[in-house]
């Protein structure tokens, strides 16, 4: 199905609103080489380097529960994912109205998070990155549950967009610090390595999502050097592709970012970096979002060879 590109910022308001509509994640009582390609049970990092997806953003549908998003990730050959809460929370029974979620955060349960992170393990995606919208607007009051559900899913770091107050960043960089969890900052073409280096100053664990496509689209030159430089704060990087001076999204391999390059770079340093795929141009005709996304795989996963 073709689907008009969302914004993340729309995406993100989408996925809170549909939150309550969410079902359930369904019951597997079991992921095996019966219920799943032996692929993704058996796959491994191509290059060394963990390839995974801004989900479901990337699949355009906010509504996609767990099991939908692990089946994808599960067919597309990938061995990692950025997910975002939602689907967790709605697992573990988050209220059906949106104004209620901030009480129920504050005495959520996290015992049945081994369930929904076994399901993933199994299928050979781990949640690497948890994904979680709205970070600065959450109160201090509930800020731990978010740390404690990330840790519970086997997280390395938490991701959410990056703020330009310097108030926002020493406040969940605070956080960060207190759990020793990293916290990565997303950027859009806007973003400057310098907006980046001065939230590093407000805590240890304040880290960085670098996009790629936003960052030659923005800056008008390659991610390369700053990623060289300040590889241990990078958690993960958005790969796509998109032209100089704020060009347009592309296929991957039609515009100017250095996909190969960047992702050769993490491989031959073996740097603990996912590689992050996110799909943001329009699905040709005749084509489907799933089949661009086999392709933008493929793309990468030949590119490490």
């Amino acid at each position: 199905m073709n689907m008009k590109p969302q914004t993340r910022r729309e995406f993100a308001k989408l996925s809170l609103a549909a939150l309550p509509a969410v079902g359930l994640l369904s019951v597997i009582t079991r992921l095996s080489a019966a219920d799943a390609p032996a692929k993704a049970l058996e796959k491994l990092k191509p290059g060394g380097v963990r390839l995974g997806l801004n989900a479901p953003y990337s699949f355009g549908n906010p509504l996609m529960s767990g099991d939908e998003i692990l089946k994808n990730c599960v067919e597309l050959g990938l061995n990692g994912v950025e997910l975002r809460a939602q689907p967790v929370e709605a697992f573990l029974g988050a209220p059906t109205k949106a104004d209620q979620l901030a009480t129920w955060r504050k005495s959520a349960s996290l015992e049945r998070v081994k369930e929904f992170r076994q399901k993933y393990e199994a299928g050979g995606v781990p949640i690497e990155i948890l994904k979680v919208d709205g970070l600065f607007k959450i109160a201090d009051a509930e800020l731990d549950y978010i740390f404690a559900l990330a840790k519970a899913l086997g997280s390395r770091a938490i991701s959410s967009e990056i703020s330009n107050s310097d108030d926002d960043l020493k406040r969940i960089g605070g956080f960060a610090d207190k759990h020793q969890l990293m916290v990565a900052y997303h950027g859009h073409a806007t973003t400057t390595p310098a907006d980046w280096e001065k939230a590093f100053t407000f805590a240890k664990f304040n880290g960085a999502n670098v996009d790629l496509g936003h960052f030659v689209a923005g800056n008008n030159t390659s991610p390369v050097p700053f990623i060289k430089q300040h590889h241990e704060r990078i958690s993960h990087v958005h790969v796509k592709d998109r032209k100089l001076h704020n060009g347009p999204n592309t296929p991957f391999g039609q515009g100017d970012t250095p996909i190969v390059e960047v992702l050769r770079l993490i491989r031959d340093n073996q740097w603990n970096i996912q590689a992050t795929l996110e799909f943001e141009y329009q699905v040709p005709a005749g084509s489907t979002r799933m089949a661009e996304l086999a392709r933008a795989v493929k793309f990468c996963r030949d590119a490490l060879v």
